[in-house]
């Protein structure tokens, strides 16, 4: 069985984690990591909504989170936005971020594949939630792992 540093060294974290918050220099959506080696359930969406409430991302103010949930082994990935996202754009949305990422990881290159994905994320929701000076951070930008 492999492990996470099979995949992501520490210092890959950094900068992964540096996008995270140069991502939400661009909006004041919340963007959250969360990654496993395996899904512990047969349905990465439901595991994916289900971290997004443990993480408490439903509680922002603007219920503008989103959560890239990354199951590594089992070559799962799931964006999962809050209401006040999904209630501004379709699923074509999403698309575009999971093929950048996607593309990435089937060359080996996960740090590369999150932090490009990330900063996407970031410029696509700068359109309906602009940064605003007052923001605060209302998540960690860690990542989170199962």
């Amino acid at each position: 069985m492999s492990k996470l540093t099979d995949y992501i060294s520490k210092d890959d974290e950094v900068e992964i984690v540096d996008a995270i918050k140069a991502g939400e220099k661009q909006t004041s959506g919340e963007i959250r990591l969360h990654i496993e080696m395996k899904c512990p359930v047969a349905d990465a969406y439901d595991r994916a909504l289900g971290v997004f409430e443990e993480l408490n991302m439903h509680k922002t103010d603007l219920a503008n989170g989103i959560l890239l949930y990354v199951a590594l082994e089992d070559h799962k990935l799931v964006l999962c936005g809050d209401k006040g996202i999904n209630e501004k754009v379709g699923q074509g949305f999403w698309e575009s971020t999971v093929e950048i990422i996607t593309s990435h990881f089937k060359k080996n290159q996960y740090k590369e594949g999150l932090v490009k994905g990330i900063a996407e994320v970031g410029q696509k929701l700068k359109q309906y939630f602009p940064y605003q000076s007052d923001d605060a951070n209302e998540l960690k930008d860690d990542i989170s792992k199962g």
